[in-house]
């Protein structure tokens, strides 16, 4: 980072103009695109900054520095680069091999050694804190160069717990049963032996692989399977085959009589009845 502000010669028309041509030079006929920038490297340099249109280089930009020796002296060129910007598609940091190779990247045939200082191992006549570690390197001649330490046991121990066989995965979760009370867990040895082991069931993915104590799968020795009627049934049964017949009782009818039509009464005008009468009456004279 500079520490003194850059002279103003340097960032004048005039420099950005002599910048220009330097960047176009180097550019040969490819056109240059326009004045982004000025970082000031220090009092008598700054660096002037043109959009690229290289290419591929999207993003990218031409640095060109300028510098100026003093009074009485002409700006110079110092170099000219492309560099990449804020938007420009870049590779990433460069990792070492030995930190960039993950689980699952060894092939057939293929070496992965181990590094000299693996904090993960420790020498064989060293303590472990493992007995059963121990009593293997104390044999003379069939002891190990390296065993493995107490942080490569905590690492493994940690990686096996979050995998697809620990407690956490979603077998386990929709399991039974835990793996420490089947029959086809077989616990390994050693201080890893508390909380893993192996799992011997052929009809279960976790099958040779190592599994935690609290790991469980449907195919538990010991599990069980309901096999009622989900139904319920009634208690009462009817035989169709069996028709009960029973008789049906006579019963008598008894004949109702008619009854005799009632009188109907008509109501007869008072006019008619006067006329029927006098119609009598001149029948009677004559």
């Amino acid at each position: 980072m500079p520490t003194q502000q850059p002279q103003p010669v340097l960032a004048d028309s005039a420099a950005v103009d002599l910048a220009r041509a330097a960047a176009q030079e180097e550019a040969g006929q490819e056109r240059i695109g326009a004045h982004v920038g000025v970082l000031g490297e220090d009092e008598v340099s700054v660096t002037h900054l043109f959009e690229a249109n290289h290419a591929g280089y999207h993003g990218w930009n031409w640095a060109v520095t300028v510098a100026f020796a003093g009074e009485g002296t002409p700006l110079s060129v110092s170099e000219v680069v492309l560099l990449p910007g804020n938007e420009a598609l870049v590779a990433p940091d460069w990792v070492p091999w030995e930190d960039r190779v993950r689980a699952g990247d060894l092939g057939v045939g293929d070496l992965m050694p181990t590094r000299r200082d693996d904090p993960r191992l420790v020498p064989g006549y060293l303590e472990s804190d493992d007995p059963a570690i121990e009593e293997v390197s104390r044999e003379i001649g069939l002891g190990r160069v390296r065993v493995l330490g107490r942080n490569g046991r905590l690492d493994a121990a940690e990686r096996w717990h979050g995998g697809d066989f620990g407690p956490l995965s979603e077998m386990a979760r929709s399991a039974p049963a835990t793996c420490g009370s089947c029959g086809f867990y077989q616990q390994i040895k050693g201080s890893l032996g508390a909380a893993f082991g192996v799992c011997a069931n052929e009809l279960t993915p976790a099958d040779g692989r190592v599994v935690h104590v609290e790991y469980g799968c449907g195919a538990h020795s010991e599990v069980e399977i309901d096999m009622s009627v989900g139904i319920p049934v009634s208690d009462v049964v009817y035989d169709d085959a069996q028709l009960d017949v029973e008789p049906n009782e006579v019963r008598r009818e008894i004949p109702i009589q008619a009854e005799a039509p009632a009188e109907t009464e008509v109501d007869i005008p008072a006019q008619t009845v006067a006329e029927a009468t006098q119609t009598g009456n001149e029948t009677t004279t004559q």
